[in-house]
């Protein structure tokens, strides 16, 4: 019988912490770095989950592609800082040199600019936070003096977003002090897209007593991959007067894969985008960056101090786009990947999941203990397994149940997410992989299921 090949070690919480509690057992004594060696890879390593595995198929995360390695290695060996010019000329310039060189590798307009970020939920507060100090402006009120408080009726001020949005959103209105009130979810479509049409009738509705200052739409949803039409949301945040702003996290890279491009039509209407080379790209975390229109709204983030950061100060400083003033050389590792591997095989790597998963949505049509939740515009695929016999009642506890079974069983990994009160199992594909492997686990699933006990 051929040896079973292990994603992860399938402990349990107790099980990992009784693992790893020599780890954390400091002595007055250093150890040789053999021994650590040795506890790392008997302890720990186990525990790590094979992010190159083929079974993989849950998360965004990915092992580093091979230039991103080297050139990330190259950057902790130096360490640079690279908030300004003073503590890193080569790196602070290489931080803007690239940006710029993205910004037009999207298409975006020549005065776009960008910014590298810790992660796409720190890009997505960013860029909400530049909305709102925008609309500020457009209102008479100095945001960064008086703060919300200084709007006349902050309480009625709306930010509208995809109701599969990232929570990151909801982080986002918490922190500058708008509260949850302040978003307004949208209604989708089947395929999981922000509804245009209910969208405008809602707006009408709001309008003018809960005044909108910025719409986000999101390309490529955490639990569905749908991409909402920017387009139209775009042109409906131009006729509102608010700000537009591109939740890109994990789908915005796909607009270099020809055939997907049309999905991200539009995004020259929006005033910020964020993007993480860090999921599909294979570039060591964190690499997030926050593009925008125009590379002057960065300007509301600047503050300058007296010992760097000066008002006076002519070279480039990364540290004033951004609240980071210490930040990683996150440029270095994405410039090396992308010259090692060139387009041509960037948008081959990009498109292979994308065909698995279409491939499998065709085949999922085909079984029918399978429900297709919805057409991936992505690499990602939600479904529910629906054996005969099962109750419509108990299909989330099954859905939970054939979760649990895998993750304990440690050769593939699946996850789960909740779709209108249902609970759906979902696939996830950032790497290039061939759909076999994506029926393999469906299979899996399917074989499961028989098992499962409905009392």
């Amino acid at each position: 019988m051929p040896h079973k090949k292990m994603l992860t070690s399938g402990a349990t919480p107790q099980e990992v912490a009784r693992d790893l509690a020599p780890l954390v057992t400091f002595q007055e004594a250093g150890m040789a770095w053999a021994d650590v060696e040795t506890l790392l890879h008997e302890r720990l390593l186990p525990h790590l989950m094979q992010y190159g595995s083929p079974t993989f198929q849950s998360m965004f995360n990915a092992l580093p592609e091979e230039g991103a390695r080297r050139g990330a290695e190259m950057a902790l060996a130096w360490n640079q800082g690279v908030t300004n010019w003073q503590v890193s000329p080569g790196g602070a310039m290489l931080e803007e040199l690239c940006g710029r060189a993205l910004c037009r590798l999207f298409g975006l307009p020549p005065t776009a600019d960008a910014t590298f970020m810790y992660s796409g939920t720190y890009a997505n507060q960013e860029a909400i936070y530049l909305a709102l100090h925008w609309f500020a402006e457009q209102q008479g009120v100095n945001l960064a003096h008086g703060g919300v408080a200084a709007f006349p009726q902050p309480d009625k001020l709306r930010l509208l977003v995809s109701k599969d949005a990232h929570f990151s959103v909801k982080q986002a209105v918490r922190m500058l002090g708008l509260g949850e009130q302040c978003l307004q979810l949208l209604p989708v479509d089947r395929n999981r897209r922000v509804d245009v049409a209910a969208t405008r009738a809602l707006v009408a509705e709001l309008q003018p007593a809960h005044p909108v200052f910025c719409i986000v739409a999101t390309s490529g949803t955490t639990s569905t991959g749908s991409v909402d039409p920017i387009a139209p949301l775009g042109e409906l945040a131009r006729e509102v007067g608010a700000w537009l702003h591109v939740d890109g996290a994990y789908g915005f890279a796909y607009k270099l894969v020809p055939e997907w491009a049309h999905l991200f039509a539009g995004d020259e209407l929006a005033d910020s985008i964020s993007w993480d080379p860090h999921k599909q790209m294979g570039i060591p975390i964190p690499n997030s960056l926050l593009f925008v229109q125009r590379g002057d709204d960065f300007g509301r983030m600047t503050l300058h101090s007296g010992y760097f950061n000066r008002a006076e100060d002519v070279e480039p400083n990364p540290g004033l786009k951004s609240p980071p003033t210490t930040r990683p050389f996150s440029a270095l590792p994405l410039v090396t990947s992308m010259l090692t591997l060139g387009l041509a095989q960037l948008r081959e790597q990009l498109r292979s999941p994308l065909l698995a998963v279409r491939e499998l949505a065709a085949y999922l049509q085909t079984q029918p203990d399978v429900e297709l939740w919805h057409q991936p515009d992505t690499g990602i695929i939600c479904f529910r397994v629906v054996p005969k016999g099962v109750k419509t009642a108990v299909l989330n506890k099954l859905q939970r149940w054939l979760y649990e079974k895998t993750m304990q069983g440690g050769e593939r990994s699946v996850s789960l997410t909740t779709l209108d009160g249902e609970v759906v199992l979902r696939l996830v594909v950032v790497v290039p992989t061939h759909v076999t492997h994506l029926i393999e686990t469906v299979t899996s699933l399917q074989e499961m299921a028989r098992d499962f006990g409905q009392d």
